[in-house]
């Protein structure tokens, strides 16, 4: 075990790379599943190392090996270094837990003030404006879903901008965009390396809800230039925006109005690129499979020591 153990805590160091290539390559939509997979897998893979690695201490315990009966000290693996490695991934462990309670519960509250300050003001079907000067606009999930926009950003933008500027939130409403980007903040919590899919998820996320966009109001160039514009009045975003909600001013804007202007239909891309593009996909799906597999072999071969030990246990007794 003490070998395949260590495969999902490095897988990352490849896996990530591959995964932001690769995803510059997909639709947003995809690109965005890829991301939040991606991490979701080797965050979990990499929890299961370190719970393995802690759990191979802890059976060399007397307190933790007597409710089992097995006999100490048990075969396989040495003392030595199983002793200091259990209690450094036992120590990770309680830190990345405590990481990622704390996320979720500040994400849970940064919503609930933004909520109340929401209610606070007048809306109109699922739109709210704040009387703010700043020009913001953002997708506030909850029960029901708002829209919340400042007077700011009304004035900066003309009545087909602003409907443009509203399907936007929408898509990131509709499509529930701030799961993902919660499933990757706690994934980066049980493994710092993930903090790498961060940006390039909340980029795929704005284009995903720019492509929507733009196919609801059925012009690609009015489209850019309301994103274009709104970025431009939203330099100073609003003080009552939460950090963990999703808005159209936010992410690399000049990429994003780039690539709507472009031609709907895609552009052929050379024979290398589409080589690379497989090598990508290659290398993304064998990380995983490898985080995967030196999780469950890791698992197997504890397994198989507790068994041993028990079996030994009982031919002793007899």
């Amino acid at each position: 075990m003490i070998f395949a153990v260590w495969i999902p805590l490095l897988v990352p160091l490849l896996a990530v790379p591959a995964a932001r290539r690769l995803a510059e390559w997909l639709p947003p939509r995809a690109a965005a599943w890829l991301l939040t997979g991606c991490a979701a897998a080797l965050a979990a893979c990499a929890t299961a190392a370190l719970v393995l690695l802690a759990a191979a201490g802890a059976l060399r315990l007397p307190a933790v090996a007597a409710p089992g009966h097995l006999p100490l000290p048990l075969a396989g693996g040495d003392p030595a270094l199983t002793a200091p490695v259990a209690y450094a991934a036992g120590t990770l462990l309680t830190f990345c837990a405590v990481a990622a309670v704390r996320r979720a519960l500040g994400h849970r509250a940064e919503l609930r003030t933004a909520r109340r300050t929401a209610d606070a003001h007048a809306t109109a079907g699922d739109l709210c404006v704040l009387p703010d000067p700043a020009a913001d606009a953002y997708a506030l999930p909850g029960r029901p879903d708002r829209i919340v926009v400042t007077a700011g950003m009304l004035r900066a933008l003309t009545p087909a901008e602003r409907e443009v500027l509203f399907a936007h939130e929408r898509a990131h409403l509709t499509g529930r965009h701030h799961h993902f980007l919660l499933t990757v903040a706690l994934a980066a919590a049980c493994h710092p390396l993930l903090c790498g899919l961060r940006a390039p998820l909340s980029y795929a996320l704005e284009r995903w809800a720019d492509e929507s966009a733009a196919a609801q109001v059925g012009d690609r160039r009015l489209t850019a230039r309301a994103i274009g514009r709104a970025a431009l009045a939203g330099s100073r975003p609003s003080p009552h925006r939460p950090s963990a909600v999703l808005g159209a001013t936010a992410g690399p804007v000049p990429r994003r109005v780039a690539a709507l202007l472009s031609p709907g239909r895609p552009v052929a891309r050379p024979r290398t690129r589409s080589g690379a593009r497989r090598l990508a996909a290659a290398a993304v799906l064998a990380c995983v499979a490898c985080s995967a597999a030196g999780a469950l072999d890791a698992a197997a071969d504890l397994h198989r020591t507790v068994e041993r030990a028990e079996t030994a246990q009982g031919e002793a007794g007899r």
